[in-house]
């Protein structure tokens, strides 16, 4: 059973009424969730109920070892992850014995977070449960539950290989949201090719969040890194010391209110947030003057105007003593923080002691955070589906809320907020993900026969392609055939094979070099990108840069530093094709659909200043290259339908490339992915074509099923790519519309009105 009905709309008693039951009778419960704060908020919730006989307990990577083993014994309710179950359950099956014969339930809580590389390895995890299960003599009922699943049946059967029946009817009462499209204005800045440079949506995040903070409006601010979380809230906490120690006071400490926002255009919104309908763009960090944002809403009785001194600013009447603590009501919520520095800011936000949280997509989904009156986000969150979820966590007590999505300077977010229609009205999209590549399948072949020798009746329950994978193991020295089925043989741990999180390699150990302090650590192919020499790190509030990153050692060392600047590793890229499994006509040309190999090498990185994103330098690095077998989406044209182009003068290498950008930009609209999961690669005359062609493929080992995607939806996603650049407002390109931020080649060369004239040629047919 799956069900998928709105956010607070009642899931959780759903499935916690017969799980509470199968313990009662007798039996137990196996409560999966994406996140460790998920399950140790649900873990809370439990204990409330002071139901004796339900003994829970959580299993995950912050469960001390002293708890581990009374909780295989005697836990009926056990809260855990993929993770755990992948490498800690599953392969120790034997020692849960008891647990498993008696299992009734097994609930798969947030489902929809189970997509691309990781679903499908997720998917692959819950075939092992199963077999393990059957071992024992159960057959659990499963459950599963999500805010936001397109076709949740259909995609429940494809995580699950079970039949199910879905409910979807919602009736649970809820207040409004009014959503706000918010567009950071351009600066006076210039960036590469002397493109314009809009104010970054992290500075935007952070002047909202002072200025809620200020008014008394309970806020969590979704922010796209770990990074970006603590720098947004470390900004926000400047900014209200920057109010409480350096404004000038009267009287019994009333703000002198030194100037009023102007509207940059007649939908914009510049009342002061004293509620949840309204939008300010005070910018506290300076109080002559104001930063104003363009936004437009969802709710027709926004108004532009000069609003009074007195409810421009939301500080007053207000004792300096209680100005002074108002920097400590806001803090940063990331992984890599120790688990009990995680609930107790869980804890503070729900109490009240924190009015204001920045914070990843670790507090997306279902921890229960009531009493929010508004959400920011900090650039398109990747799907319609997280965009909800994350809207959803505001207002989560039926009163009304706001959500402001802020755009980033990115070809997505802009085109979203010029295009509202392709948000509002339109359903979540369909949840990719691919249990059948034989780079996820084939790890989780070996696991399974390492748990339990796997036979041919088990062969049905991975997929069709098992048998191939199953003769590629065998010929690889990995699994052994007997007449009894297929044993793993080796002394490893078959579970090291997957790594289900998609990363791959051993990770990175973060050390601070004057004290060997351990930090935190990143897995080895984000190292390349995140911990390079030179790189500015954040961990809790702290800035590092990076001494030295070793590969061999596994090791960054950093110092405690104080840097005005952020950094971005850039890379070039090799790709050929492989293979190719399907082709169409489109237009003119031909768009293709096969598996490539690519290959990518850090060689530099940019330093931008934070605040305002003016680029300072690009410094070289010496990096090994990293080698991809994936799956890519390419189109070809002609010499023939490109000649009249460069007759015309057009670039045409730079016409490719600027158009490649923009669809690496767009297709995040169409597939379940963000950018930062798919890579491209563009060229006039690419040696395995003979011809003029654009690449857009998969950043993860096999494929994740993006590049299909836009396969299957090419003249649509290409169609909106045209869109975005021909709607932007700049006149050579700037990162709104075809430039990249991981762009290799320093964004050189790239022509705007060529890629517009490319993408028509391309589309004429159409």
């Amino acid at each position: 059973m799956i069900i998928s009905t709105g956010t607070a709309s009642g899931k959780s008693l759903a499935y916690l009424t017969p799980a509470v039951a199968s313990c009662l009778d007798g039996g137990t419960v196996l409560y999966l969730t994406p996140t460790k704060a998920l399950a140790a908020d649900q873990l809370r919730g439990l204990r409330e109920l002071r139901i004796t006989q339900v003994r829970a307990a959580c299993f995950d990577g912050d469960t001390p070892f002293e708890e581990r083993t009374w909780v295989r014994q005697h836990a009926n309710y056990v809260l855990t992850n993929p993770d755990m179950l992948h490498r800690g359950i599953l392969p120790r099956h034997s020692q849960w014995s008891a647990f498993f014969r008696r299992l009734r339930m097994i609930v798969v809580d947030e489902c929809h977070g189970y997509r691309g590389v990781f679903g499908s390895h997720v998917a692959q995890i819950l075939r092992r449960l199963r077999r393990v299960c059957a071992r024992y003599g159960s057959r659990p009922t499963f459950l599963l539950a999500s805010a936001t699943a397109s076709e949740p049946g259909a995609f429940a059967m494809r995580l699950t290989g079970l039949e199910m029946d879905e409910v979807t009817m919602d009736a649970s009462p809820k207040g409004s949201t009014t959503i706000a499209l918010w567009e950071p204005p351009l600066t006076e800045l210039r960036g590469e090719g002397g493109a314009p440079v809009r104010r970054t949506a992290t500075a935007e995040a952070a002047d909202l969040l002072a200025d809620l903070v200020l008014a008394d409006v309970r806020t969590l601010a979704f922010v796209r890194s770990r990074r970006g979380a603590e720098t947004v809230a470390l900004s926000a906490r400047a900014k209200l010391a920057d109010v409480a120690f350096s404004t000038p006071f009267t009287g019994t400490g009333t703000f002198t209110d030194t100037g009023t926002p102007q509207a940059a255009d007649a939908s914009a919104t510049t009342d002061d947030l004293d509620d949840t309908t309204s939008a300010t763009t005070h910018d506290l960090g300076d109080t002559t003057s104001a930063t104003t944002g363009t936004a437009s809403t969802s709710d027709s009785h926004a108004t532009a105007g000069e609003p009074s001194a007195e409810s421009s600013a939301p500080w007053a009447m207000r004792d300096l003593s209680e100005l002074a603590d108002l920097p400590d009501k806001i803090a940063a919520y990331r992984a890599g923080y120790l688990a009990e520095d995680r609930r107790l800011l869980e804890k503070a936000l729900r109490e009240g002691t924190i009015m204001g949280l920045a914070t990843t997509n670790a507090l997306e989904l279902g921890v229960d955070v009531s009493g929010l009156d508004a959400v920011l986000i900090a650039g398109w969150p990747g799907t319609r589906a997280s965009l909800w979820q994350q809207a959803g966590r505001a207002g989560r007590d039926g009163r009304d809320a706001l959500a402001v999505l802020i755009a980033r300077d990115d070809p997505l977010d802009t085109y979203l907020v010029h295009h509202p229609q392709a948000l509002f009205g339109q359903p979540v999209e369909a949840i990719v993900l691919d249990p059948g590549n034989p780079y996820v399948l084939g790890p989780h072949l070996c696991a399974a026969a390492a748990e339990i020798p796997l036979t041919e009746d088990d062969v049905p329950i991975f997929g069709p392609t098992t048998s191939d994978v199953l003769d590629e193991l065998v010929s690889a020295g990995l699994l052994r055939k007997r007449q009894a089925g297929w044993f793993w043989t080796r002394r490893e741990r078959a579970t090291d094979l997957a790594d289900i999180r998609g990363g791959g390699g051993a990770p990175i150990q973060v050390v601070e070099a004057s004290t060997g302090r351990l930090l935190g650590s990143v897995d080895e192919p984000s190292a390349h990108t995140t911990v390079h020499t030179g790189a500015v790190y954040i961990h809790q509030g702290e800035t590092f840069l990076v001494e030295l990153l070793d590969l061999e050692a596994g090791v960054a060392l950093v110092s405690s530093a104080n840097p005005d600047y952020s950094t971005f590793a850039r890379d070039i890229t090799d790709i050929s094709i492989l293979t190719t499994e399907r082709s169409q006509p489109l237009g003119p040309g031909t768009l293709h659909f096969g598996e490539v190999e690519v290959t990518r090498q850090v060689v530099s990185y940019l330093k931008r200043r934070i605040q305002s994103g003016e680029m300072l330098g690009d410094e070289p690095l010496d990096l090994p290259p990293r080698t991809l077998r994936t799956r890519a989406v390419w189109w070809t044209l002609p010499a023939s339908a490109v000649a009249p182009l460069a007759e015309a003068g057009i670039d045409l290498g730079g016409a490719a490339h600027a158009a490649e950008h923009a669809s690496i930009g767009l297709l995040p609209l169409f597939a379940t992915c963000d950018r930062w999961d798919i890579g491209g690669v563009s060229t006039e005359l690419h040696a395995d074509t003979g011809l003029l062609t654009v690449f857009v493929y998969d950043g993860h080992e096999g494929g994740a099923g993006f590049a299909e995607r836009g396969y299957a939806r090419a003249t649509d996603w290409l169609t909106a790519t045209r869109e975005a650049i021909a709607s932007c407002e700049c006149e050579r390109g700037c990162p709104s519309c075809i430039q990249s931020p991981k762009c290799g080649n320093g964004n050189e060369p790239l022509h705007k009105r060529g890629a517009i004239r490319l993408l028509n040629t391309l589309l004429a047919a159409e």
